[in-house]
């Protein structure tokens, strides 16, 4: 089990840091924060050039710390609220939840993955256990606890974005209307 945990962790780490890396440098065949401002900003994600940076810093902090397995459950209520954050986005301007399509399914699956660690904690091979904190799990009661935290931190970070996000596609949707509409006589 630890084992698993480990590899869960690890991977899921590892694609979130390319990820943030993919948006800020241009790594991993990424556009980079200059390409990237835009794309975010359709999204609804306004200003793009500040959301792309707090993004890439809430991936890059959320998998240093599930990497080395300490403050796991901030950790991953960091890593699921940000991915809900970016499927949310994805879904609502695109119209479907589906990835084929443009829709957040891929970032719903990685936030899904990071709210599992919150319920099974880091595993014996993490700093945490190392450390004996008191948000290992002991047992599943205690499992459970800590999980449904780190769900419901990971939805309340996300709700105040959503809204913004449905306000900004709304704003964006009306202006693209008034500038598309026939100019009228007085």
């Amino acid at each position: 089990m630890d084992l698993g945990l480990l590899l869960l962790r690890l991977v899921l780490a590892a694609i979130l840091y390319m990820h943030a890396t993919q948006k800020t440098l241009g790594w991993f065949s990424g556009l980079g924060l200059d390409r990237m401002a835009p794309i975010f900003e359709s999204l609804g994600q306004r200003p793009g050039r500040q959301m792309v940076k707090l993004a890439a810093a809430c991936e890059l902090t959320g998998s240093l710390l599930i990497a080395i397995g300490l403050a796991t459950p901030l950790g991953a209520a960091i890593l699921a609220g940000t991915m809900a954050v970016a499927g949310g986005a994805s879904t609502l301007s695109k119209g479907t939840v589906w990835n084929v399509a443009g829709g957040g399914e891929y970032p719903f699956v990685l936030g899904a993955f990071a709210v599992v660690l919150g319920f099974t904690g880091p595993g014996s091979w993490s700093l945490d256990s190392v450390v004996n904190a008191p948000w290992v799990p002991k047992s599943n009661a205690a499992a459970a606890v800590i999980g449904v935290i780190v769900l419901v931190v990971a939805a309340l970070a996300a709700v105040a974005a959503h809204l913004r996000t449905r306000a900004h596609l709304a704003a964006g949707a009306a202006d693209a209307a008034a500038e598309s509409a026939p100019p009228t006589s007085a």
